[in-house]
């Protein structure tokens, strides 16, 4: 059995595997398209859609079989899984062997998602859920300042092949960690037996409960900005400011606001409660977004005001993820495995369609980026406010870390 710093670190690596299979490869699009025959830079944003819509369409199979299996063995399986299709994605011959590759990438690496979820929740709940998930995030969040690095670093002594190559160590590296130090987290007593009828009643709930759906609906609206951003900074550096070489700078001083935001809310997070500090943060995020819009039209902007403004913007999405997903999942204790997976799977797909609607509008400008997160901000401002309206900004239920559980 862990203790609380190796299980924060080993949940912090199982969730930068997903951004690592997303961020590692941005600076390598334009050498993709190159030896795949991907002339069109927006068709090249592709390698990142088709990831995120394997990874959220996947989630949904994975919650009842955690629920009714367990954990740690299916969590295992999908590093592994994750392993063998990063492998292949290296070894694509075309553009369209590679999106089916990281397809079922996104598959595999759907699993490590919902189970993580799960197994935090199995030990956690409300604001202690938050607070871990924060400070797993600190961690976490380091992943897209180094990734991109990274990327370039494979890209200087290798080719675009060997960063998947370098994707598939990781996961098995993951693996092996996982499978010798990471406990059974659900009970056979807590399982439940694997039918139609449980899973519907179990989709049903999570689907009609107003603080799962609702805090979930704007993590989505700004997890899909963060898509947009994502699926268009490449180009934003390369055809607005002609500085591709700073892609990984850029992308650096963007998350580096992210992760001391989490670590903030690791602090505040038990004092306040998830509740005040998603509302607070929403507002930010959208106020700030506003104000660099308008910045932009009035003066336009160097790439220097674009990474000023956006880590500003973005250092808001560290207080609305954690939270976001820890008031999601609060009332949805017993069912944890299966609303991780609804919840995620609403949550990726939606962000992934609406990152790709940011990002195939790009003119040259960042006109439509700004534009995206303004909309998706006070969308998700407005959402959240009426999904936790007549709720108290914490309470003793949301900030009790309740026992754990037996392990197995």
């Amino acid at each position: 059995m862990p203790g609380r710093t190796e299980f924060v670190l080993l949940i912090a690596a199982l969730m930068a595997s997903n951004a690592l299979g997303i961020d590692s490869m941005l600076p390598a699009l334009p050498a993709i398209g190159e030896a795949l025959g991907v002339g069109e830079e927006n068709r090249r944003q592709l390698v990142i859609t088709f990831y995120m819509l394997g990874f959220g369409g996947a989630q949904l199979v994975y919650g009842p079989l955690a629920d009714r299996f367990g954990r740690k063995r299916l969590l295992i399986g999908c590093m592994f899984l994750y392993a063998g299709f990063a492998a292949l994605s290296g070894l694509a011959s075309s553009f369209a062997l590679l999106l089916v590759a990281r397809t079922l990438n996104g598959v595999a690496a759907a699993g490590a998602r919902v189970l993580v979820v799960a197994v935090v929740r199995d030990r956690f709940e409300g604001a202690a859920m938050a607070q871990l998930m924060s400070t797993a995030m600190i961690v976490f969040m380091l992943v897209p300042v180094l990734a991109p690095s990274l990327g370039q670093a494979v890209l200087a002594i290798g080719s675009w092949r060997h960063i998947f190559i370098t994707l598939a160590l990781y996961a098995l590296a993951l693996a092996v960690w996982g499978g010798l130090r990471l406990p059974e987290t659900l009970a056979h007593g807590a399982r439940r037996r694997l039918s139609a009828g449980n899973v519907r009643e179990a989709v049903a709930q999570t689907l009609s409960n107003r603080v799962s759906i609702g805090n979930t609906a704007a993590m989505t609206l700004t997890f899909g900005a963060l898509l947009g951003y994502i699926g268009s900074v490449q180009q934003v550096t390369s055809d607005v400011f002609h500085r591709p070489g700073l892609i990984g700078i850029v992308f650096a001083c963007v998350a580096m606001p992210m992760a001391l935001s989490a670590w903030l809310n690791s602090r505040l997070v038990m004092r306040f409660g998830s509740r005040r500090l998603l509302l607070i943060a929403l507002a930010a995020f959208t106020s700030l977004a506003a104000l660099h819009l308008a910045v932009m039209l009035a003066f336009g902007e160097t790439i220097w005001s674009f990474v000023a403004l956006q880590a500003l913007t973005m250092g808001c999405f560290g207080l609305v993820g954690a939270n976001a997903g820890a008031l999601a999942m609060e009332p949805l204790g017993h069912i944890a495995g299966t609303a991780s997976a609804l919840q995620g799977l609403i949550s990726t797909i939606g962000a992934a369609l609406i990152g790709l609607v940011i990002g195939q509008m790009f003119d040259g400008t960042t006109l439509p980026l700004l534009a995206g997160f303004v909309v998706c901000g006070g969308l998700g401002l407005a959402i959240a406010w009426q999904a936790n309206a007549g709720l108290p900004a914490h309470s003793r239920t949301e900030l009790r870390e309740p026992a754990e559980p037996p392990l197995t």
